[in-house]
């Protein structure tokens, strides 16, 4: 019998949102904190996020799926818009887990190649178990190039992930 995975998956929430929404579809974050799970052995499930106070409802849902939010502060960059940029909120505490043992392997969910850096030095301590990019179109060259043989994508897993309306019949 198979000992149980303890493996953490560290979630750039925006990238995550961002690349299934071009690809024309919703995410069903309950469904995919369950696919992390049975797929990939995940048992801690960090989602970096920026923080807007309307936003409350999507917190408390994130939580009662499973799911350890990081929040991060959020501005208005010169086009108004949020930037709560997370990407090394995600690395120092993938740093800090894997400093503590913390996790068997790490399940990193991005197409940023900012991340580059981080996912080599995981894969050269063989404590990658997977990159999920969300959309292979958008992927970055850098982080398939640290990936390597263990990028996976989610653009082939709408079926299995897509977030469906309830009838309201």
């Amino acid at each position: 019998m198979r000992a149980k995975e303890n493996n953490y998956a560290f979630i750039d929430s925006q990238n995550l949102n961002l690349g299934i929404k071009d690809m024309g579809w919703t995410l069903d974050s309950r469904r995919f904190r369950v696919y992390l799970k049975e797929k990939y052995g995940v048992s801690k499930a960090y989602i970096f996020i920026g923080f807007v106070a309307g936003n409350q409802r999507l917190y408390d849902a994130l939580q009662e799926y499973g799911y350890v939010l990081v929040f991060k502060p959020v501005v208005l960059g010169d086009d108004k818009k949020p930037k709560g940029n997370i990407d090394a909120d995600l690395v120092l505490k993938a740093m800090i887990d894997l400093h503590e043992n913390s996790f068997d392997k790490a399940v990193i969910i991005t197409s940023d190649g900012d991340f580059y850096s981080l996912v080599d030095y995981l894969y050269l301590k063989n404590k990658l178990k997977a990159v999920l990019s969300p959309n292979r179109n958008k992927c970055s060259a850098l982080l398939r190039k640290s990936g390597k043989e263990r990028m996976n994508y989610l653009d082939n897993l709408k079926e299995k992930l897509e977030h469906k309306r309830k009838s309201t019949a």
